[in-house]
């Protein structure tokens, strides 16, 4: 794997090293040690997997407080996203500032989201999903969330935006948020 460090402090893109065949492809996705060495969390509690049927469709930007608040790891296993983090850590230089990579299937490259920072995504293609690891279990008293459309956080989407749920549409603005 391969670990590059993205604007935020603590971010990282991290690419598959495929080791490929006249049978495919074979790829680590995971190795504790490597995270460790890179300073990063090896445990995870949790994985969900999200499905999103439409082109544009936004889903975010949501985020666990404390102390559930949560690391993530996240891979897009069908299609392309437009994968989102937002800096909400207490104190952090990056504060209320935004961050993307472009997930596919095809590129093999995922996400690392420190605790703290805001989660969401664009889809780029039908049928996208994604694979996330969590290391914290999901726990809806500590959920929370930034309007994907906050002009003071400034995300440039890339597509006119689709599909969106009620509550995401109903998130509150940076401003009337708490720092992580």
């Amino acid at each position: 794997m391969k670990f590059t460090p993205l604007s935020l402090d603590g971010a990282y893109r991290v690419d598959l090293e495929r080791r490929g065949d006249s049978r495919g492809f074979f790829a680590r996705m995971f190795c504790r040690e490597e995270f460790r060495r890179h300073g990063l969390t090896g445990v995870w509690e949790q994985c969900n997997m999200s499905h999103s049927a439409e082109k544009g469709t936004l889903r975010g930007m949501h985020f666990q407080r404390p102390p559930k608040a949560d690391a993530k790891l996240v891979k897009c296993m069908r299609g392309a996203v437009f994968d989102v983090i937002v800096d909400l850590r207490k104190g952090s230089a990056t504060f209320g500032q935004w961050t993307s990579v472009m997930l596919s299937s095809e590129g093999g490259e995922m996400i690392y989201i420190p605790a703290g920072f805001a989660h969401g995504f664009q889809t780029l293609t039908p049928d996208a999903e994604l694979l996330y690891f969590h290391s914290h279990s999901y726990s809806p008293e500590h959920e929370g969330g930034v309007h994907h459309m906050d002009a003071e956080v400034g995300i440039a989407w890339p597509l006119e935006i689709g599909t969106l749920s009620e509550r995401d549409r109903n998130l509150p603005p940076l401003k009337n948020v708490d720092p992580i």
